[in-house]
């Protein structure tokens, strides 16, 4: 009997490496040397390329991937939970020819905007119902064909940050640090810190949004000038032998990698928002973005080209004032990164809908139709036909030709 189970067991952990023993090399008078077999060059355990169809939460809202590519508006979660402001959006959709939208579930301060239904306490607690009844919601995305997409602001969130100090980056006093704008941080270091922004998108999934947008996947700017003063964990990285910039750029890249790996149960696709400038360079220092390697854990990158956000760049003196040529500078520096990819994600980028007067005097225009129309051409022109518009107060410019085809 002892003989047997020994004979099981490496029957079963030799097969596991695709060799075997041949029994007919072993008797009961004589143990020879034993006769390898080759049966299996391949691990016979292995994660399958797409995940199976029958093992895909399936949340009852049925909306397709719009076929000519997603061309769609931010919209506030104020805006979604009013009936009016949302029809007013819809009815403004249809006529433009768009067909997205992309929807606030966890804001700029970390408030979640609709009841997620998550078991997570601190979620919970952090929940401010702005979108009083989601499911209707989501019906009438579904009813009207307009492809949802769930706006989560990750790294950027005072109320976590004020709630578990520990999650955060701490001043010498033991405060929390903030931004100019009074905005706290979490870390990115932190798995306790992804898993409850993937909780939050996993709720949002089982509510019916098709696509999980991530967005302030970063550092705090200028972190680079900061960090030595703060207070934090480095998680895993505590021992690493890599410089900080490559610490904080793995930070980012794992998480977005992680997530992915986690919702894939979900089916939804995956987009992460990313500053334009960091495909202009290697790495963006300070935030830990790295373009190519966010990329390539993304279905989608979604890069913020507003031209009122550019300083003299690309050569343009001005770029507020000349949209069509500052996205075309632009693009043409994604489209040579993307190429370089084995496999790309689509290119969706942010373009502006509002007009920067805080620029000030001769520095920036009046964004109308024209503006407007000029990136959505320049990015056309350079063969990526997938856009999103921005504008904080949700109201877009009407008679705008969307379709350049």
């Amino acid at each position: 009997m002892i003989m047997r189970n020994k004979a099981s067991f490496w029957f079963g952990l030799l097969a596991t490496t695709g060799v075997v023993f041949s029994p007919l090399s072993v008797s009961a008078e004589e143990n020879p040397e034993p006769t390898l077999l080759e049966i299996n060059a391949e691990p016979i355990l292995s994660t399958p390329a797409k995940f199976p169809a029958k093992f895909i939460y399936d949340s009852g809202i049925d909306i397709d991937y719009p076929e000519n590519g997603v061309k769609g508006i931010y919209v506030t979660a104020n805006s979604a939970s009013g009936t009016a402001k949302m029809k007013e959006l819809t009815k403004f959709a249809h006529s433009s020819g768009l067909n997205a939208m992309v929807i606030d579930v966890k804001d700029d301060f970390g408030k979640m905007t609709m009841d997620l239904k998550s078991e997570n306490k601190i979620i919970q607690q952090n929940t401010e119902t702005l979108v009083t009844d989601p499911t209707s919601m989501m019906k009438h995305l579904e009813e009207n064909k307009i492809y949802p997409i769930a706006r989560i602001v990750v790294f950027r969130d005072t109320v976590l940050a004020e709630a578990r100090p520990d999650l955060s980056f701490k001043k010498a006093d033991g405060t929390v640090w903030k931004d100019n704008g009074n905005h706290a941080f979490v870390n990115p270091f932190s798995k306790e810190v992804w898993d409850y922004n993937i909780e939050v998108a996993k709720q949002a999934a089982k509510l019916g949004f098709k696509e999980i947008q991530f967005d302030y996947v970063r550092f705090p700017e200028g972190f680079e000038n900061k960090s030595d003063s703060l207070t934090y964990s480095r998680g895993d990285h505590e021992t690493s032998d890599l410089d900080d910039v490559q610490q904080r750029v793995e930070a980012v890249t794992g998480f977005v990698k992680y997530a992915r790996e986690e919702l894939e149960p979900y089916g939804v696709e995956i987009s992460v928002d990313i500053f334009g400038y960091a495909a202009t360079v290697p790495e963006a220092p300070g935030i830990g973005q790295n373009f190519a390697k966010i990329s390539e854990n993304v279905d989608v990158i979604s890069s913020m080209i507003y031209p009122s956000h550019w300083n003299t760049y690309f050569g343009i003196q001005k770029p507020d004032l000349e949209p069509y040529k500052l996205v075309s500078e632009y693009i043409k520096v994604e489209n040579d990164l993307l190429s370089g990819l084995e496999t790309p994600p689509k290119s969706r980028p942010w373009l502006q809908d509002f007009t920067a007067s805080y620029l000030g005097a001769g520095n920036y225009q009046n964004y109308g139709a024209a503006q407007v129309e000029d990136q959505v051409r320049a990015l056309h022109d350079a063969g990526v036909n997938e856009f999103l518009l921005w504008d904080a107060t949700n109201t877009y410019t009407e008679g705008v030709n969307y379709n350049m085809e």
